[in-house]
């Protein structure tokens, strides 16, 4: 069996350094929930709504193994203010697979969106992004992921390695089950030097620094019936979301 290579953790009190050093950090579980100042159990009790993910209606590859939510916050300060539901847009200077289009999803569940254990996670990375960029509203997008290998295989990142053009993004792992592959990878944006290892513990996160490193999962397949890998990934930009208007500026 494949010895799956885990990732180097960060202490919460570390983060900003070695996002400043190394443009990227893994947080434990144990260290997110205490970040946000919740129980892992608050996070946990989330897990079932990744069961009802709706299908992933956009993929131009012709896959089926993608669902998917979308919501959109603002977050100034302490205050987290849900924004009504809007499309998610990137250019194709970020996202050759599926940029340039309009894609709308369906809204988050209202009891995570209102849940205010889901607040205090937002804004816990929020102090952690305006550690390092300053103080300043940050504009979130929250997508639930659920990859699965109905059809043999999964792609997480069906658009390969990329950057989302936003200013931070936050993948954080909610489930892995019956599934082999899924290894991440991150590479600095400017050179070779690059990471992989695999997130198979709940709730395990990886923070990354957008303008500085390129990222991608690679595909899944099944080990078991009924394989899954769900995620979710949170995007923070200043300067307000992505949309057309904005032509080449971007987010996730």
């Amino acid at each position: 069996m494949t010895q799956l290579l885990a990732p180097h953790f960060t202490a919460p009190a570390a983060l900003d350094e070695a996002l400043r050093r190394d443009g990227h950090a893994a947080l434990a579980p144990e260290d997110l929930a205490q970040m946000a100042g919740l129980e892992l159990a608050a996070l946990d009790a989330w897990t079932p709504s990744w069961d009802r993910l709706p299908p992933d209606a956009y993929l131009r590859d012709g896959g089926r193994y993608r669902r998917r939510r979308h919501g959109s916050f603002v977050l100034s300060g302490e205050a987290l203010t849900a924004v009504p539901q809007r499309a998610h847009w990137q250019p194709l200077s970020y996202n050759a697979l599926h940029g340039g289009i309009e894609r709308w999803f369906e809204p988050l569940e209202p009891a995570l969106a209102n849940d205010p254990a889901f607040a205090r996670l937002l804004l816990a990375l929020g102090r952690a992004c305006s550690a390092r960029k300053g103080e300043q509203p940050w504009y979130v997008e929250a997508h639930q992921f659920r990859i699965d290998t109905t059809d043999g295989i999964g792609r997480p990142t069906p658009e390969g390695a990329h950057r989302d053009g936003v200013d931070f993004v936050a993948v954080i792992l909610a489930a892995r089950e019956g599934v082999k592959g899924g290894e991440s990878r991150v590479f600095d944006a400017q050179g070779p030097a690059g990471q992989r290892f695999t997130l198979t513990r709940p709730w395990t996160t990886l923070l990354l620094d957008d303008e500085r490193v390129i990222h991608e999962t690679t595909p899944i397949q099944p080990a078991a019936p009924g394989g899954h890998r769900d995620t979710l990934v949170l995007t923070y930009r200043s300067h307000g979301f992505q949309d057309p208007q904005q032509g080449n500026a971007a987010s996730g």
